[in-house]
Parts: structure tokens; C-alpha cells; sequence
């Protein structure tokens, strides 16, 4: 064993069935203290395990403060994401989420564009502060175990709208259509 490359490989595959990754409610976020890597610091664009000690360590401040779930910051003190997903908030009728290069692209993410794009949402990638989604008509989280999971708020702040009447739920609602019918473009991983 080293902390090299090697020519020698070894793969073990598992597989379980397993649930919503954050369940059917709506869930309260805190904005956590641990931060994403720094993108000179690793390949934060590759889903590897050695990230998910960042996400453990998020997750475990969020549930012992009684949240359910964090929300990282990058080095900026911008959002990044959340441990183990991608997040979007809206507000005013538009889509907004953080652009790629401190967070993971997911393929749950692009398909949240490509669906938003068919349903006529306004969608852009920007920096943005937890404190402008604290305002928020409705934010959700998006990836492969969480689906399209609706939140409820973030440091305490309630978002404007019920998950109801938000862009998230008619996402989430098209999303689960899509993964029924099994309807999917190819997409390009970078």
C-alpha cells in the first residue's frame, strides 16, 4: 500500500436496495461551518470517496444542531452544495443554482436543467450567499440517492412559498416521470 499511483487494481461492486436518500419531507438546512475543498486541492468535479469525510462531517454538525441536513459553502462563502447533493433556490419565477467548478455536475442536476428548460423555467448558474437564500420562494436538493428532495427552509428562515405551489415540486413531479418512463438523453461528463 502507498499514497501513489499503481498498476495493480482491485474492484469490488455492491448493490442494496435502498430508499429516498432524504426521505419525503421537507427538510430544514443549516448552513454548515465545514466548507467544500478547494478546487486546487482536489478533483471536486470527481465523485471520489476520500470527499465524503467533508459531507460525514457536514451532516453530523447539521442532525447534532437538530437540522436534517447542511448546506456547504465554498471558499468564497458562497453556496456550494449540500453533502451529498446538488441545490437550487428560486425566487420570482426564476431557477437559480451554483455554477460548476466548486461543486459536483450531477446527473440528476442536468436532467433538473434539461426538464426546467422543457417546462419553460428560467433557470441561471450564479454565486450566491446563504443569506439571498434566506429570502427564497423555495429551494430543493437534487442527485442521485435524493432525487429531487423539496426543503423547508435554511437557518431557520421558512421559505415564501409551500413546496407545493414552487417550481421544485413541478420539477420533482416531472423528474419522477422521467425516471418511470425511463427517458433519458445522453449527457457529456466533463
Amino acid at each position: 500500500m502507498a499514497l501513489q499511483p499503481t498498476d495493480e487494481v482491485h474492484v469490488m461492486l455492491s448493490s442494496w436496495e435502498w430508499g429516498k436518500y432524504l426521505g419525503d419531507s421537507q427538510l430544514r438546512l443549516m448552513t454548515s461551518s465545514f466548507q467544500r475543498p478547494n478546487p486546487k486541492s482536489c478533483f471536486v468535479e470527481a465523485k471520489v470517496t476520500g470527499h465524503y469525510t467533508n459531507s460525514i462531517l457536514a451532516t453530523t454538525e447539521a442532525k447534532q444542531k437538530g437540522f436534517d441536513e447542511a448546506l456547504l459553502l465554498d471558499m468564497h462563502e458562497n453556496v456550494a452544495e449540500g453533502p451529498g447533493a446538488n441545490f437550487f433556490y428560486e425566487k420570482e419565477g426564476k431557477l437559480f443554482t451554483a455554477p460548476v467548478g466548486n461543486i459536483l455536475n450531477g446527473v440528476t442536476r442536468q436532467t433538473i436543467f434539461e426538464l426546467a428548460d422543457e417546462l419553460g423555467f428560467e433557470l441561471e448558474e450564479k454565486f450566491f450567499t446563504p443569506e439571498e437564500v434566506h429570502d427564497a420562494d423555495g429551494a430543493f436538493f437534487t442527485g442521485t440517492a435524493a432525487e429531487v428532495a423539496g426543503v423547508e427552509s435554511l437557518d431557520g428562515h421558512k421559505f415564501n412559498f409551500s413546496w407545493e405551489d414552487t417550481m421544485g415540486f413541478d420539477l420533482a413531479n416531472a423528474y419522477q416521470n422521467r425516471v418511470r418512463k425511463k427517458e433519458y438523453k445522453q449527457f457529456e461528463l466533463v
